[in-house]
């Protein structure tokens, strides 16, 4: 793969090829690589099935372009390279950076945890590739990450894209061993990180300082190079935003930042970094807070749903004979640190329900007009996390054990707790369980998990009067569930004979038994 980046021309380039040669006003035809490179005097050094080179030279200098990360020369013969967010997942765009696990000037082994990030699917580690020192990072936490941006290289009908790479998170002084090196003038000392139009105007690009004092300084909208740093190598220091707003009239004095850290306090994601002066105390009545990760794809995934028709079937299930076989299995439990609940054995009837409704078990492609009946019942459980609602799912319980199905659900809840819950976790579901009565409620009307066809809330199982046939009153131990459908593909016979085999089962667990495999 290539990254390409145009930082010594204002005129914005083309998805052809003429942005090689700024002062083209008609675009060339598609030409191989190497004729292409040559039409432009551009020296082509050829390239392999792993990697593409190319050496492309200008006013400002030469650069060399790689699979590999962009690399600079640095000081004491190390090479400044950009690190960039790795491949997170399928469909992932961009990320939010939680915490940093290093410190600028720190010393890097491979493979090291650099930092943790929180996509809409699961929390991820980015590590290392290299060995070396953290120069510079270009991110604090809480700030959204892109996960993806096109790579481009020369092919025989032009520039194509060839791949995706994300946004850069820190630079790192390497070995030159590791990366090859980016040869370029003295006069070409801009920050690869920036756009043409943020060389002038950044906040932070080319400007020696700490996350935490360019968090100060965006705070203020003070613009960093117009700052006069009084640390080691004209380093702005938090000492040196404050005294530059108080000349520019932005606040009257330094009250109010004597608890600040202009150190690392950032790198480690501690929440006693985010400050508000004491002038501004008495005004913070509204309080504005952006969605991120879990909740952030909320957003996206229930704003679609609420386009799709839902429709909804209610049905009361007496849960006595699944209240005593719960008592059962607690009773001779042999498992430590396994605790029996209702939950999996409502998972495992509604899979062996399912088996007989299939197409309870299926997702809509719209485009192509098709359904698609699941073979594996991979039921998601909605959770409630401080993040957010997760939706992690029992892969293949059709094939499972209630014992195997409570193992795993607690392993799930466990990382859903601990924001630890991967990206396998979570992709793939086919049906979703909402338990709110594990919180209170008798029934709720939930929202489809698109793609999937249904999804179905149950309430809290409680003690409620039923009359007898002779109209005596005895007590039932009751449970509402709610089934939502895609009213595009289920109809209601459909979901009322499916719901009723469900509750058969729930109501007479032994006959479990003769169906489960």
């Amino acid at each position: 793969m290539m990254i390409v980046r145009r930082v010594w021309h204002k005129r914005v380039w083309s998805s052809t090829p003429r942005f090689l040669y700024p002062y083209t006003t008609t675009t060339p035809a598609p030409a191989s690589a190497s004729s292409l490179l040559t039409a432009h005097k551009l020296p082509f050094t050829g390239y392999t099935n792993n990697s593409i080179k190319i050496k492309i030279e200008s006013k400002v200098g030469c650069r060399l372009f790689s699979s590999q990360a962009l690399a600079d020369e640095g000081m004491s013969g190390g090479i400044v390279v950009d690190v960039p967010l790795a491949q997170t997942g399928e469909g992932i765009a961009e990320c939010e950076l939680l915490k940093w696990f290093v410190k600028e000037g720190d010393e890097i082994e491979d493979f090291q945890p650099l930092c943790e990030v929180q996509s809409d699917k699961a929390t991820i580690e980015i590590t290392s590739r290299y060995k070396g020192k953290v120069a510079q990072f270009l991110y604090v936490p809480g700030d959204i990450v892109k996960a993806t941006m096109a790579v481009l290289a020369p092919f025989l009908m032009g520039w194509e894209k060839i791949g995706r790479v994300g946004e850069t998170l820190l630079k790192m002084v390497v070995e030159g061993a590791q990366v090859p090196i980016l040869k370029h003038d003295v006069t070409e000392n801009i920050d690869s990180h920036c756009s043409e139009g943020e060389v002038n105007k950044s906040t932070t690009c080319g400007v020696l300082s700490t996350p935490s004092v360019r968090h100060l300084g965006k705070q203020y909208n003070i613009n960093l190079n117009d700052v006069h740093g009084s640390g080691k190598d004209g380093r702005v220091l938090k000492e040196d935003i404050i005294k530059h707003a108080i000349q520019k009239g932005i606040i009257k004095d330094s009250s109010g930042f004597e608890n600040v850290d202009s150190g690392d306090q950032f790198l480690r994601g501690e929440e006693d970094c985010l400050f508000v002066p004491a002038e501004l105390g008495s005004q913070c009545d509204d309080k504005t807070i952006p969605l991120r990760g879990f909740q952030r794809a909320m957003v996206k995934t229930m704003s679609m749903a609420a386009k799709v028709p839902h429709f909804h079937y209610v049905e009361e299930i007496n849960c006595d004979a699944l209240v005593e076989l719960k008592e059962s299995f607690q009773n001779n439990n042999t498992e430590p640190g396994v605790k029996h609940t209702f939950l999996p054995s409502l998972i495992k009837s509604l899979s062996v329900a399912i088996s007989k409704y299939p197409w309870i078990n299926s997702c809509f492609n719209e485009d192509s007009m098709e359904v698609i009946l699941k073979g594996s019942h991979n039921i998601g459980i909605a959770m409630a996390t401080p993040s957010g609602l997760v939706v992690p799912n029992i892969k293949n319980v059709q094939s499972l054990s209630i014992l195997e199905i409570t193992t795993e659900l607690l392993r799930l809840q466990q990382l859903a707790l601990a924001n630890k819950l991967n990206p396998e976790d979570i992709t793939g579901g086919t049906i979703t369980l909402s338990n709110i009565g594990a919180i209170g409620g008798k029934f709720g009307a939930p929202i489809l998990n698109l793609p999937e066809v249904a999804i179905i809330a149950i309430g809290r199982i409680q003690k409620v009067a039923h009359f007898a046939d002779d109209g005596n009153v005895y007590p039932v131990s009751a449970m509402t569930v709610n089934i939502g459908a895609d009213h595009r593909v289920l109809d209601g016979a459909t979901v009322a004979r499916f719901c009723n085999e469900w509750k058969k089962l729930i109501e007479k667990p032994e006959l479990l038994m003769l169906l489960m495999r």
